[in-house]
């Protein structure tokens, strides 16, 4: 009889333990999804003006390409990770439901959470590559400015157009870092239960 009665207490000391954890997953999720939602749509827009306004100049400078390429693949990355959080909702509220065949194992929880914080890493990676290429291309302009000098190639001035790249690949990174960070905490919540 004693067994009986600490299995109900334990039993129902998880319940709450896994609406909590559920609660916290659900609310992170939508969170994250919302932060990088918009975060991917100033990258967007940013890459956006920067590709058709390329078509426009008498010589677009083929070094920016290279950003452009890596703010793209880093802002595919980064809707990957925007489903992902979305998953997280679904995730968290499978496990505040009630009825415990639904609700999916630890190893599965951490499984998920460790996938997002590896496409968080990833696009890191991927809009630092575009970071540093536009970076570099910016640096290489100015420093072949002479100064106080009136500048007769115009391949040679910093555009706005070139600053959009740069734009767009630090969105990138602050979105990554934000879901990477969501995720890091997710995983540390999930372990502590």
């Amino acid at each position: 009889m004693d067994i009986n009665m600490q299995t109900e207490t334990d039993a129902r000391t998880l319940v709450p333990s896994l609406h909590a954890i559920g609660n916290t997953i659900r609310l992170t999720g939508w969170i994250t999804f919302w932060v990088q939602l918009g975060l991917a749509v100033v990258s967007g827009i940013a890459v956006l003006f920067a590709s058709t306004g390329r078509g426009f100049a008498d010589q677009p400078n083929a070094g920016l390409g290279v950003g452009i390429f890596w703010a793209i693949c880093g802002i595919v990355a980064l809707l990957f990770s925007v489903y992902w959080d979305f998953r997280y909702t679904r995730l968290g509220k499978r496990l505040e439901n009630p009825n415990h065949a639904l609700h999916p194992s630890k190893a599965d929880t951490i499984a998920a959470i460790r996938l997002g914080i590896i496409v968080s890493l990833v696009g890191i990676l991927l809009t630092l590559l575009g970071a540093g290429s536009t970076l570099g291309v910016l640096v290489a302009k100015s420093i072949s400015q002479p100064p106080g000098v009136a500048i007769t190639d115009p391949n040679k001035i910093i555009r706005a157009l070139d600053v959009f790249v740069a734009v767009a690949n630090i969105n990138g990174i602050t979105a990554h870092f934000v879901g990477a960070i969501a995720s890091l905490w997710l995983l540390e919540r999930v372990h502590k239960h």
